[in-house]
């Protein structure tokens, strides 16, 4: 009885061992994802409803994000990430009616350290690009821009990623019945990791329109979980956003929901 008591302990701590060890990798995969340039290759596919808008509109969009990071040398990584939105807008602005089409490219370039400061942070700097890819005037500047961008973060051994990503865009060719862009995006953002691949995170996705002197200040909050479909790992997260400023007769509200495919490296 006890040699047979002894084999069910040795089966039981087996059969563990593979749980445990996805438990860890998915935890590391959601502190990488937790980080806008780490060394991890993810592809997001960002579902986003707005509602609240005047006389009754909404806008239903999908952005597609890949995020490529690349070595550049012994001490620096390059990371890509690229916005592309398939837009839907429903009345939005007013009169309008129903138009859809894929809206502006944006794309940034991240040069940063592959080593933390002495204090841990995490940094990285480069340039941004608008592309003027829209297929219809609305969902689009019709206007190539460009400039700065910049991420500062920090993450504890608590499980808690906290930092700002930035960036500011202003026009220098395009359409010239078109207005010009000026716009600073500021993003200060917190998540928490609650291990078992799971993390709460919060962010204000703030811009400002520095041609017409108008914020649009959403918060999100959101939950995910990292997880395995066959051989793929990939996040599932879903959130709400209110808010806080917009343009006159812009959302009050809305809905995320994000797949994203994971890539680790080797």
């Amino acid at each position: 009885m006890a040699s047979m008591t002894c084999w069910r302990w040795m089966s039981l701590a087996l059969l563990a061992l593979p749980l445990a060890s996805f438990a860890q990798d998915a935890d590391e995969l959601a502190k990488k994802l937790s980080n806008p340039i780490s060394s991890l290759i993810s592809v997001p596919f960002q579902f986003n409803y707005d509602d609240g808008f005047a006389d009754g509109g909404s806008r239903t969009y999908v952005n597609l994000q890949p995020v490529v990071p690349m070595s550049i040398g012994e001490h620096w990584n390059m990371i890509s990430r690229t916005i592309l939105p398939i837009d839907y807008h429903d009345d939005v602005p007013p009169g309008t009616g129903s138009t859809f089409g894929l809206g502006d490219i944006t794309q940034s370039l991240f040069f940063s350290p592959k080593e933390p400061t002495s204090g841990g942070w995490i940094w990285g700097i480069g340039p941004a690009f608008l592309l003027p890819t829209a297929t219809e005037d609305v969902l689009g500047t019709g206007k190539w821009a460009a400039g700065p961008t910049a991420v500062v973060l920090k993450q504890t051994s608590a499980g808690w990623t906290y930092g700002f990503l930035m960036n500011h865009l202003w026009s220098f060719a395009g359409d010239d019945d078109r207005a010009g862009v000026s716009n600073t995006f500021f993003q200060p953002f917190l998540t928490k990791a609650l291990g078992q691949g799971r993390t709460l995170s919060f962010n204000f996705e703030s811009s400002y329109d520095w041609k017409h002197s108008q914020w649009t200040v959403p918060f999100n909050a959101g939950y995910s979980k990292v997880t395995k479909i066959g051989s793929q790992m990939v996040s599932f997260q879903g959130g709400v956003k209110y808010y806080f400023e917009t343009p006159e007769g812009g959302p009050d509200w809305g809905l995320r929901f994000t797949a994203t495919l994971l890539f680790p490296g080797k």
